[in-house]
C-alpha cells in the first residue's frame, strides 16, 4: 500500500512567480530585550515579523528548514 498525497492546487498554480528569499532587518525602537535572564530556561529569540507572510516565511527558510514541524 503505497502513502497517498495531498496538494493544494488552484488554478494559475503554475504560473506564480517565484520569491526570492529577503533579508529580515531589526527595527530596535519596536525590539524589547530583557536585561538579564531571571533562569537557564529563559528563551531569548523570539520574534514579531511585521510584513507579508509569504515573504517572512520565506526570509526564515533557510534558518529554520527541517526544524518546524
Amino acid at each position: 500500500m503505497s502513502k497517498q498525497k495531498l496538494e493544494l492546487t488552484w488554478i494559475g498554480k503554475e504560473k506564480r512567480p517565484r520569491l526570492e528569499p529577503r533579508i529580515l532587518l531589526e527595527d530596535t525602537e519596536k525590539s524589547y530585550r530583557a536585561k538579564h535572564r531571571v533562569s537557564n530556561a529563559d528563551i531569548f529569540d523570539n520574534r514579531l515579523i511585521f510584513g507579508d507572510n509569504l515573504l517572512a516565511l520565506k526570509a526564515l527558510e533557510a534558518e529554520f528548514s527541517g526544524k518546524v514541524k
